[in-house]
């Protein structure tokens, strides 16, 4: 299957074309950081107009994993603009043009979109409520891909894992300083529910072969909170847990606001895909392996430069 992935210098577009590699032909969309990968880069600027219509009229695709977007929370409440344009209306282009030529889509969109209010887990059914810019654009995104094109799939991530830069996820954030005798602070009152990203392209790709639609929670099994989440890293490296200090995330500084509580649940995405979503303790397993077996040094051997 041919697959055009969107942003593919990214976390996930990256792992999910390393993943995808060897079965599927890969076009990454990328603005110029990849020179060396093992896979056809297009150059292209999503901003740039009619975009969606060439960048499917030059590579027919028979997928779209659109993964590109204005991530940085802090970005987002800078420029509000940018933020909408890459997170809602680049998206709704897309899914508009693959509607008009019947190609399947996949979105990428966040757990970010709910308040964290919830004493239970969120399913899809409960209602959103952003408290920033990040989060309201890309609710704001889900809503406009599904009005243009209600056949395209909707996923709800929040994953971790090796990255182009080496300090896009969280735990390489606690792998590096703690390997480096650095310490730091873990949330002690943010809940999430992590996943290998790895072990996202695979549901991804599961997801899209079974032609599911509309949105997912595609999130990890078991809810923590970010502190037990790095004390987790660093037991499985040997590392010392007490380097990380337990901290609120009301002292943090930052400025976007943050949802506390983002327990999402699976039990649509493993019902509808008849299996068990993978555990947190076999990600990061594999996070680990991956770290002895230099898969890190393979991932950013292919960036420019």
């Amino acid at each position: 299957m041919k697959l055009l992935v969107t942003g593919v210098s990214g976390l996930l577009s990256i792992n999910f074309a390393q993943e995808m590699m060897g079965r599927h032909e890969i076009i990454g969309v990328d603005r110029g950081k990849l020179s060396h990968a093992p896979f056809r880069i297009l150059k292209q600027d999503l901003l740039a107009s009619n975009t969606a219509d060439y960048l499917l009229d030059a590579t027919h695709p028979q997928a779209v994993i659109h993964c590109a977007a204005l991530a940085d929370l802090e970005a987002c409440e800078a420029d509000p603009s940018l933020a909408q344009r890459l997170n809602t209306d680049v998206p709704q282009q897309l899914a508009r043009a693959c509607k008009v030529r019947d190609i399947p889509f996949v979105h990428i969109s966040t757990d970010a979109v709910f308040d964290g209010e919830n004493d239970e887990a969120y399913t899809e059914d409960d209602q959103p409520n952003p408290l920033g810019v990040y989060a309201q654009t890309k609710l704001d995104g889900e809503r406009a891909v599904l009005a243009e094109n209600p056949n395209a799939l909707v996923a709800r991530v929040n994953f971790y894992g090796w990255s182009l830069g080496g300090r896009r996820s969280l735990a390489e954030i606690f792998y590096n300083n703690l390997t480096n005798n650095k310490s730091m602070s873990g949330f002690t009152d943010v809940i999430f529910c992590p996943m290998l990203v790895n072990d996202t392209a695979r549901l991804l790709m599961k997801m899209l072969k079974k032609k599911l639609c509309g949105i997912y929670h595609v999130v990890g099994p078991h809810a923590m909170s970010k502190y037990q989440f790095g004390v987790e890293i660093a037991r499985k490296f040997s590392l010392r847990e007490s380097e990380i200090t337990p901290k609120s995330v009301t002292f943090s500084g930052l400025v976007a606001k943050r949802s506390n509580n983002l327990w999402l649940s699976t039990h649509k995405l493993s019902t509808d895909l008849g299996e068990d979503i993978p555990q947190f303790s076999t990600g990061l397993h594999e996070f680990y392996t991956q770290n002895q077996q230099g898969y890190p040094q393979k991932i950013r051997s292919y960036q420019q430069g």
